[in-house]
Order: C-alpha cells, then structure tokens, then sequence
C-alpha cells in the first residue's frame, strides 16, 4: 500500500495536474494538519482516493468561499479521536491540534491530550482481537514529547503521543506542525518499533498492511 501524508504548506507539485503523473499510484491520502480544505479536496478529486485527516492548530472551525462553508473537506474522514479502518485493511487513529498557547480552536493542555489519547484505547484492544495489532499509523498535527518537536512552547511535543507510541508501537507515527526549512532537519526517526515521520509538505510511504495469522491466540 502506498500513502501520500500532508501536512502544513501547500505546494505546487500537488496543486497542479501533476498530481496526477506524480502520485497516480497512491491507495490512501492523509494529512496531518494545517491545510486549506480546498487544497485536500483537490487531492481526492484528482487522485480519487480516500482522505483521512486531523486539523491542525491553525485550522478553522469553518472554512468560507464565495456560496458555501463547510466544517471539513468534503469527502474526508476526520480520525480525530476515532479509529478507523480502511477498505484495504490499514488500521488508523489520530489526534488533532497542538499544546494550547492562546485561544486558537484546537489548542489543548498536555492533561487534555492525555483525554483524547485515552479514548482511542477501548477500540486498539477491539483491533487486537479481530486483527492482531493495536494500530498501523497513528495521525497526529502535534510531535510527541521531545521527539522532533521545539522549546518554544507553541511546538513542544505532547506527553501523551510519547506514551502512546511506546505502549501500542503503531508501525507509524505521521505528524507535521514542526515546519522543515533545511535539507539537514530530522524528519524520520525509531522509537521502539515505531517509525516517526514528520509530513511537513509531503511524504510518500510504502506500507504492507499486516495480515492476522490465524493461529494467533490472545
């Protein structure tokens, strides 16, 4: 399976026909937060694919054009604190926003995050029974605690997205937020099993969706 993850700037290569030529190949479409609607809505048009996404710090509560509003991009699936499987069988959860650090829409407290973080349990063990895994990806606009994310308080990483990794190893960890300005910035690193990509702009990742064996006992 191959995923084009977004998140944070908008680029020609994508807003153009050539998405077309470039990404053809793509399953699953997600983006991590902090792009315009119509710029997703583009992208499942074009490509025809499913959108999951989470909104990002700066993400409206409604997104206005010249005869409509619209509280998501139409034909996408919000994971915000809902997990989600997809026609392929790839196991996703997400969770939206940032650390709070004015009074944006989706800013939340590091015990808030913790909240968001515990909903998504009941239905990780409902995975691990029907599948055998908790999570594939785990989709989030926020880094987690000290990994790839900053000292300024508006980019520090959430405690919770840490604990989160290391206790369920999601095979990914997408997020953006962190915005890369240099050829040398870190975008991909392990922690335990789990990969931990930053899609700021855009990331094409091969994935092979895990099959459950059947003799798996729990």
């Amino acid at each position: 399976m191959k995923i084009l993850s977004v998140s944070d700037v908008e680029l020609n290569l994508i807003y153009s026909p050539q998405i077309v030529d470039r990404f053809n190949e793509v399953d699953v479409i997600i983006s991590c937060g902090d792009l315009p609607f119509y710029y997703l809505e583009y992208m499942i048009s074009m490509l025809d694919k499913t959108l999951y996404f989470v909104r990002g710090n700066h993400a409206p509560t409604m997104e206005h054009g010249a005869s409509w509003e619209t509280p998501y991009p139409l034909g996408g699936c919000n994971l915000h604190r809902r997990p989600s499987c997809t026609s392929g069988g790839l196991l996703l959860a997400g969770v939206e926003g940032s650390l709070r650090y004015n009074k944006g829409p989706y800013q939340y407290t590091q015990n808030q995050m913790w909240m968001h973080v515990f909903r998504l349990i009941p239905q990780l063990f409902i995975n691990r029974l029907l599948y055998g895994r908790f999570l594939d990806i785990f989709v989030t606009h926020a880094p987690a605690w000290k990994i790839h994310d900053a000292d300024d308080r508006p980019h520090q990483g959430i405690k919770a997205f840490r604990w989160f990794d290391r206790v369920f190893q999601p095979s990914y960890h997408l997020h953006g937020h962190v915005h890369l300005y240099r050829q040398d910035a870190i975008k991909l690193s392990f922690y335990g099993k789990t990969k931990i990509l930053n899609t700021y702009g855009y990331q094409v990742t091969d994935f092979q969706v895990p099959v459950k064996d059947k003799q798996d006992k729990f």
